[in-house]
């Protein structure tokens, strides 16, 4: 987009910008684009984009919560899985992706510190420059002795890494691609195109790329009438390009999904696409572009597949819950208590509820490790595996 378009946000606001912008796309486009397209412009567009531009997006503040804003032992708990591991890795890196306001990577950073486990360098994957000074001013705030080891990227390193590779809620913030099972059992693809001044969706004969991927993703499963669901192209991508540059460690990926099996489950006939704006959810990702977050969840099959083709192993599937009790969440949380007020008690014993409980985050969010040139096992999959669901 030119300059002269982007000055237009004073006026029309930058929801109407990047409206325009995706408009003229599709008009270049012959009318259409896929709904992985939309979705990768509403998101992504530099400085008018969801995740790209300075709107509010995390926290109590923004449009939806992530496990760092819930408690700090969400990461102190981590950090515990990141000693053990560091402490076979000597000099060893971390790499978080998608760093959101930098409350996660302040806590690792203090626990790892208070832990007396030496970390050469903690890397911070951040494509939005809002959120990166966000994460700087934090940081500096409240741990300015632990800064110089933080190293901000805008790509993935050119040097392969020794450590630990951590992505918490990003990969369900990836595009995705939608294919609908009609009446007759026809499969189609969702594409975006305008009516009247707004996006609207059109179903067509799947783009080649979609319709190879969903015949073998997909071969087994039977749909039902009246089924639409989500299938990512870029995850594979993104997962290939991050086992790349291990060199040899682990990756650590949390977020909502399930197994192929249960993800494209006949009764799940809606999908599992979602929009978030001011804590709430919303079901049309065509409203608000660019100040609403729009979200899937993953399919863990589909990342383990790409996963064990680039060279990695599977260490262990298993919920969120089942990872930080793994961990000792409820021993630490023991021990903070008597660190605290009544009434801060009572907002960490909520805290903890909200992070494990089956109604809350405990069920819904999964955990897959993956290891290259590591064999040592973690400690957060030795409670409960759900690796007979992937």
């Amino acid at each position: 987009m030119d300059k002269d378009k982007y000055k237009l946000s004073n006026t029309l606001g930058r929801s109407d910008v990047l409206a325009q912008a995706i408009c003229e796309e599709i008009f270049a486009e012959g009318g259409r684009i896929s709904f992985a397209r939309f979705m990768q412009k509403a998101l992504y567009t530099p400085h008018l984009g969801y995740y790209t531009s300075t709107k509010e997006k995390l926290g109590k503040a923004g449009d939806f919560l992530t496990a760092p804003h819930i408690s700090p032992l969400f990461a102190r708990t981590i950090a515990r899985q990141f000693k053990m591991i560091l402490q076979d890795i000597p000099q060893g890196d971390i790499l978080e992706i998608g760093a959101g306001d930098g409350l996660f990577a302040k806590e690792i950073l203090e626990e790892l510190d208070r832990l007396d486990i030496y970390l050469a360098h903690y890397f911070i994957l951040e494509i939005s420059p809002d959120l990166r000074e966000r994460q700087k001013r934090y940081l500096k705030q409240h741990c300015p002795h632990l800064l110089p080891r933080v190293k901000w990227l805008d790509q993935l390193p050119q040097e392969k890494i020794n450590g630990i590779i951590f992505a918490n809620e990003v990969l369900d913030a990836m595009p995705v691609h939608i294919f609908r099972v009609d009446k007759n059992k026809k499969i189609t693809e969702r594409f975006v195109t305008v009516e009247n001044n707004h996006f609207v969706s059109v179903y067509e004969s799947p783009s080649p790329e979609l319709a190879e991927v969903l015949a073998h993703r997909l071969k087994e499963n039977i749909f039902p009438e009246l089924y639409e669901s989500e299938i990512s192209l870029t995850i594979p991508i993104f997962i290939k390009s991050i086992i790349n540059i291990l060199e040899s460690g682990v990756i650590l990926l949390f977020d909502y999904g399930y197994g192929c099996q249960e993800y494209y489950h006949p009764d799940r006939s809606m999908g599992t696409l979602m929009c978030y704006y001011q804590q709430q959810k919303i079901a049309d990702p065509y409203l608000q572009v660019g100040l609403q977050d729009i979200t899937a969840h993953v399919d863990f099959t589909n990342v383990i597949e790409t996963a064990v083709d680039s060279g990695c192993e599977l260490a262990g599937f298993t919920t969120q819950a089942a990872f930080l009790v793994s961990c000792g969440l409820l021993e630490l949380a023991q021990q903070n208590k008597y660190k605290l007020s009544l009434i801060d008690q009572v907002n960490q014993m909520q805290a903890v509820k909200k992070l494990i409980l089956p109604n809350e985050m405990g069920e819904a969010i999964k955990v897959m490790g993956l290891t290259k040139n590591f064999s040592k096992p973690l400690l957060g999959f030795s409670m409960h595996s759900r690796e007979k669901d992937l």
